[in-house]
């Protein structure tokens, strides 16, 4: 066994720093959400992607690539939105074996109604605290992660 690669001060004063603000943010979002909307970031997440496809569908599995989901977390959440009126399951028309995910009338206004809102504290929290270079940087550096992440992610499908 080799021994760790233990992070330096800096490296460690960086995941730390990484950590505590995800972690923040992720809370104040979801508090912001729940509040004002009766969301949780799942359900606004699914709102949002439904929202911007046209005719407010996808495919059960495109749906779940969209959002890195695995199958069982997006039938579950699925499920919960669809007893709440916010999204309706149909049968694919050109694959029996599909699903497709559809935003209902409810969950139309329910995005629109949120979308301000979370919009605001996104940019209160983040957005706004940043110079554009900073943004930029932020936006490379999570990609960076992201596609990481993802090929060790399909490394594994093999």
């Amino acid at each position: 066994m080799t021994a760790p690669r233990w992070l330096n001060d800096q490296e460690s004063h960086a995941w730390r720093s990484f950590h505590a603000m995800q972690s923040d943010l992720s809370t104040a979002l979801e508090r912001q959400l729940s509040q004002e909307s009766g969301l949780s970031s799942a359900d606004y997440e699914l709102l949002v992607v439904l929202s911007e496809t046209e005719g407010h569908r996808l495919r059960a599995r495109e749906l779940r690539n969209q959002v890195s989901w695995d199958r069982s977390r997006l039938a579950h959440q699925v499920r919960r939105m669809e007893q709440r009126g916010l999204l309706r399951r149909t049968e694919c028309e050109t694959d029996a074996r599909g699903t497709m995910v559809e935003l209902t009338e409810d969950g139309l206004h329910a995005i629109q109604n949120a979308a301000p809102g979370h919009l605001g504290a996104v940019r209160r929290y983040l957005v706004d605290l940043l110079t554009p270079e900073e943004l930029v940087m932020l936006s490379e550096v999570s990609q960076r992660v992201i596609k990481r992440i993802s090929e060790d992610r399909n490394g594994e499908d093999c």
